[in-house]
C-alpha cells in the first residue's frame, strides 16, 4: 500500500483534497478505459470460444482466421487491459494520511 503524506504547512488539507480529487478522477478514467478494453475483447472471445487469458497463454497467430493482424489486435487489447488493471490497482491502494494527525502526533512526542 502507498501512503501519501502532505506536510502540515499552509493549506495542507486543501492540497490533500486536490491530490485525492486528482487520483479519484484518474481512477474513474482508468475504470472507463478498462471497461472499454474488456468490451473490445468480447468479440474475439466469442468468435473463438475461449478466454483472452487462454488466448495469450496458448495460441499463436497461425491459430486465428485473421492471422497476424487479428493476433496483434487481440493481444494488444489484452495487454492494454492488463496495464489499465495494474495502474488502477496501484491508485486504489493509496492511503491518504490526515495531515492534522501528523501534526498532533509530532507535537505529542
Amino acid at each position: 500500500m502507498t501512503t501519501i503524506y502532505v506536510k502540515p504547512v499552509q493549506e495542507a488539507e486543501d492540497v490533500l483534497h486536490l491530490i485525492r480529487s486528482a487520483v479519484e478522477s484518474e481512477i474513474a478514467r482508468l475504470e472507463l478505459g478498462l471497461k472499454l478494453a474488456m468490451r473490445r475483447l468480447v468479440p474475439f472471445e466469442e468468435k473463438y470460444g475461449i478466454t483472452s487469458d487462454y488466448f495469450i497463454a496458448e495460441m499463436a497467430a497461425e491459430d486465428l482466421d485473421g492471422q497476424d493482424e487479428e493476433y496483434v489486435h487481440w493481444a494488444g487489447e489484452y495487454k492494454l487491459m492488463q496495464r489499465l488493471q495494474e495502474k488502477l490497482r496501484k491508485l486504489q491502494e493509496i492511503d491518504y494520511d490526515d495531515p492534522s494527525l501528523l501534526q498532533s502526533t509530532a507535537s505529542d512526542s
